[in-house]
């Protein structure tokens, strides 16, 4: 953590202290758990009472983010996505964050909307529902009519949300930078690159005029699909914190006994739901990424409705293709192939065992490779496969990880409607269609095209450089910057153990000669060792002492100095 960051800390103290006191709360109950003495276990509580310590660490995890406020929500609801980085057990469990964030008063909400849409709420509305019909971190939905007959949602940013966020955005990114900086096991897992996305992530989220263009975008994309609905937007009611979208009156995928009572037919429903997120990911490139039971409805006739565009995803061409070859690994059995892959497509450590990796990925191919279509188990083999992945170090981009998690969620989904459900059956045309298409004359051509400006490119450029270079030869300014990996660490550790040594000899010193001021801890008694000890001269040994104990600690944790590395 650099020093520019006390400012920080100090300017929104009140606010660190809390989150603070959460983790410190939460981080001792993880370790009271893992002690063999029962009754301890029940002392921290929740707030419904219960032990925290009798928890899983999953549980402790979702509940910690919980207390922590609507910001650490969203992370979570954030890190659900990223099982690579805590894996998959930590991953579905933070699924189930959800924030129950009371709703602001009526007067507050017209305020809001009076503001940004420069009317009162009574000139723009015909009917508007003060009751709010549900609140999340971010804003609350309330019901409406246009003047035009129209019925509509309205969806309203919490007031005084975005200077909120800014702090806990501001404290997140510094303890990121401490976690860093302090815990050296922890850099493999990047958490300022982590948090940075998510800050990307939330300031999107904050701004509900891009939710009002994806949702014109999907609707676009739909225009001629009946079997989807996608909710109008109404952009001239539609600013950065206020978003009036259709009314959607349907059944909610979560609510199954409904739709049994209504006689819906499930498989149909579930068939349609995969084949619309199908459509998205390998047709347009462009799909709604969180598909959770709640936001998926179904309207008359078997229609399917979306809900929430606040996330979204998107695959560009290169993801396209490395997709295409991950699957093209997959049905050829090449282990080898997929390794390949997964090593180009991730961030992988310096000291990764390839072979180790590969081994376990031939487990993993055969095993899945030889199972029929309609027995195939999607999200346990991309569950499985995450693991691998997270067992290695390996990160992966954010937008692959939230693919795998979208149809990891995808098939929970349309199982929670037919339990012998196979989402792999309704990919295989796909596919097909996505191989076909990555071997098309025009896909080709494209590609070609793109390749001969990159060298056309390189040409331009390449003998521009390479003159540079010999101009800086030849008038002798051309410098070799030599980066040492790993010795920065082995010089402050050489540097600290020199300050260390000097230390306890300088205090050695103090102490043979009585330099004063001194200490006499029995007075009138005869103790000549401990009679007149020279003060500084014991706080220098004992700091000393400390200090070296420090430093052996850190070698023997790093790795033995008789040991190679």
């Amino acid at each position: 953590m650099r020093i520019t960051t006390l400012p920080s800390i100090y300017r929104h103290a009140k606010r660190t202290g809390e989150i603070v006191a959460v983790l410190v709360r939460y981080g001792f109950a993880d370790w009271v758990s893992r002690l063999q003495i029962e009754f301890p276990k029940d002392l921290l509580k929740d707030a419904d009472g219960s032990a925290i310590a009798r928890y899983s660490f999953a549980t402790r995890i979702r509940l910690a983010l919980t207390d922590a406020g609507p910001t650490f929500i969203k992370l979570g609801q954030v890190l659900s996505t990223r099982a690579d980085l805590v894996g998959v057990e930590v991953a579905n469990e933070l699924q189930k964050l959800q924030a129950n964030v009371p709703a602001d008063s009526p007067e507050t909400v017209r305020q809001i909307i009076a503001n940004e849409l420069g009317q009162p709420v009574d000139e723009i509305f015909a009917e508007f529902d003060d009751q709010a019909l549900a609140s999340a971190s971010i804003g609350q939905v309330h019901r409406a009519r246009l003047k035009t007959g129209e019925r509509v949602v309205v969806k309203v940013q919490h007031a005084g949300i975005e200077p909120k966020v800014d702090v806990d955005l501001e404290i997140l990114a510094n303890l990121a930078a401490a976690a860093e900086g302090f815990f050296p096991e922890l850099r493999n897992y990047r958490p300022k690159a982590v948090v940075a996305e998510f800050q990307r992530t939330l300031r999107r989220e904050l701004d509900f005029g891009r939710e009002e263009r994806h949702m014109e975008e999907f609707a676009q994309n739909f225009r001629e699909d009946p079997t989807v609905h996608i909710p109008k937007a109404y952009p001239e009611y539609t600013t950065v914190r206020v978003l009036t979208m259709e009314q959607l009156d349907g059944v909610k995928l979560s609510d199954t006994e409904r739709l049994i009572e209504q006689r819906y037919d499930l498989e149909e429903i579930a068939r349609r739901g995969a084949e619309l997120y199908m459509e998205m990911i390998f047709t347009h490139g462009f799909y709604h990424a969180d598909p959770h039971p709640g936001n998926i409805l179904v309207l008359k006739g078997q229609v399917i409705g979306l809900l929430d565009y606040g996330m979204v995803g998107r695959i560009d061409e290169s993801l396209r293709e490395d997709i295409e070859e991950m699957l093209l690994a997959l049905g050829n059995r090449d282990p080898l192939s997929l390794t390949s892959v997964i090593m180009r497509v991730g961030s992988v450590p310096a000291a990764l065992d390839q072979s180790a990796l590969s081994s376990d990925l031939n487990d993993f191919v055969s095993h899945y490779a030889g199972q029929r279509l309609s027995d195939f188990n999607l999200s346990g083999a991309l569950d499985e496969m995450t693991e691998i992945i997270r067992r290695y170090k390996i990160m992966l981009p954010a937008r692959v990880a939230m693919l795998l998690k979208v149809l990891v969620m995808l098939e929970g989904t349309s199982r929670l409607l037919h339990p012998s459900f196979s989402l792999v059956e309704v990919m295989a045309p796909f596919q097909r269609k996505l191989v076909l298409r990555r071997w098309s004359p025009i896909r080709r051509l494209r590609k070609y095209r793109r390749i001969y400006a990159e060298m056309e490119h390189l040409v331009e450029v390449l003998p521009r450089n390479l003159l540079d270079i010999m101009q800086q030869v030849q008038s002798g300014k051309f410098d070799v910057h030599l980066d040492h990996r790993g010795l920065e660490p082995s010089v402050n550790r050489l540097v600290f153990g020199m300050l260390t040594s000097a230390l306890f000899l300088g205090s050695s010193l103090l102490l043979s000669y009585k330099v004063p001021p001194l200490l006499n801890i029995f007075p009138g008694q005869e103790t000549p060792f401990i009679r007149g000890l020279s003060v500084l001269g014991l706080l220098g040994s004992i700091t000393s002492i400390a200090l070296g104990l420090r430093l052996i600690r850190a070698i023997n944790k790093s790795g033995h100095l008789d040991r190679k590395r």
